[in-house]
């Protein structure tokens, strides 16, 4: 029998394992590079699915828990053209399926409910090897090495274990969102505050768009470029002016109350790249190892990253749990759902960043919400 797991990755899929395996009488131990749970903010809100996330968060039974961090009205949604014209307002009726909440409240009620010291913070995976006879070598920064027979890499895209299934790594998608903040709007901020709304506001045209959500103290923003990776690498962010001005001309034409929301904003501009694995990443099976999260199928950004995250290592820890002297049955069971599931999920988020980004901007993503999509 599964005396116990070896995971790599504190985040929200690795998390969503430990928990199911705990909850079903499995152990694990859980690596993870941060020092503590507090080491980092942990990004800003996401929006969990009823068909998928909350689906996991009740495999783990944690739904009351899930439901006491929600951010109540925040899944409002207007879309504008970049004249700022409004074309498509969605309040926030209580009756949608994509409830909001904090990124950080959610690991945290994840962690709260494993045992202690399941997660061992401040332990880097370097490298990760074959040790002979099924099992793996995990090498950590200070030089120690862990082995172990059930390894599941949940260490996000540039995952460390990923290497011993698939040589496959994630490439530049072509779009980088630049990110920044606009704190206590409805003060300091109150055109900005206005001009958003009770939720995301997207303000889209082809190639550029502006994605903001309302979080309770702050504006979080996204500049969206379709753009060269070159073109990344002539911008000194180090430098917020010069990299505002950049930036900023790249939305020329667009109406000031948006192009406000950069040039007014309170924190450093901060490139993310976009990156993703090929839409059919798979892998032949390899004993004692699998992947979950990014690991697996990191994507373009479109909603789902977090939720599929957690649904695989739900669907992972129920799989271990429903045949514990058989690790390699629950794995090729896991892997035979994820990969379908996983070639869906990527082909819908290029389709998003399509109805945002793509010639059709902003009116595709006008009429995939008319048309009741999200829901």
């Amino acid at each position: 029998m599964t005396t116990s797991v070896t995971i790599v990755g504190a985040g929200l899929g690795g998390l969503t394992l430990a928990r199911v395996l705990h909850v079903h009488g499995i152990a694990a131990t859980v690596y993870e590079a941060e020092p503590s749970a507090e080491a980092r903010a942990q990004g800003g809100q996401l929006d969990i699915h009823e068909h998928d996330g909350q689906v996991a968060l009740a495999m783990a039974g944690l739904t009351d828990e899930f439901r006491a961090i929600i951010h109540q009205g925040a899944q409002a949604s207007r879309v504008l053209d970049r004249h700022g014209t409004v074309l498509l307002e969605e309040p926030d009726d209580g009756n949608g399926g994509r409830p909001e909440v904090f990124r950080g409240d959610l690991r945290r009620i994840l962690l709260d409910s494993l045992p202690g010291g399941t997660v061992r913070w401040g332990h880097k995976v370097v490298d990760v090897h074959p040790a002979g006879d099924c099992r793996q070598t995990l090498t950590l920064a200070d030089g120690s090495t862990v082995t172990t027979t059930v390894l599941v890499g949940a260490d996000g895209a540039w995952s460390r274990v990923r290497p011993l299934l698939s040589a496959a790594a994630p490439e530049y998608a072509g779009t980088t969102y630049i990110e920044t903040y606009l704190h206590d709007p409805d003060n300091r901020h109150p055109a900005a505050a206005a001009l958003v709304g009770a939720g995301a506001m997207y303000a889209l045209a082809p190639g550029r768009g502006i994605a903001v959500h309302r979080e309770p103290e702050a504006l979080h923003i996204y500049a969206q470029l379709r753009c060269s990776v070159d073109w990344i690498r002539t911008v000194d962010f180090t430098d917020t002016a010069t990299a505002t001005d950049r930036v900023v001309a790249e939305f020329t034409g667009w109406a000031p109350e948006l192009t406000a929301l950069i040039t007014e904003a309170d924190t450093p501009l901060v490139p993310r790249r976009i990156v993703a694995l090929p839409d059919e990443h798979r892998w032949d099976r390899v004993p004692g190892v699998t992947l979950i999260g990014d690991a697996a199928h990191v994507m373009a950004p479109s909603g789902d990253g977090a939720n599929l995250a957690m649904v695989d290592g739900a669907q992972l820890g129920l799989a271990i749990a429903a045949q514990p002297d058989d690790v390699e049955a629950a794995f090729t069971a896991y892997e035979q759902a994820l990969f379908p599931r996983c070639k869906q999920a990527a082909t819908a988020a290029g389709h998003i960043v399509e109805l945002m980004l793509g010639d059709r901007a902003p009116f595709g993503l006008v009429e995939f919400f008319n048309d009741g999509a999200r829901r």
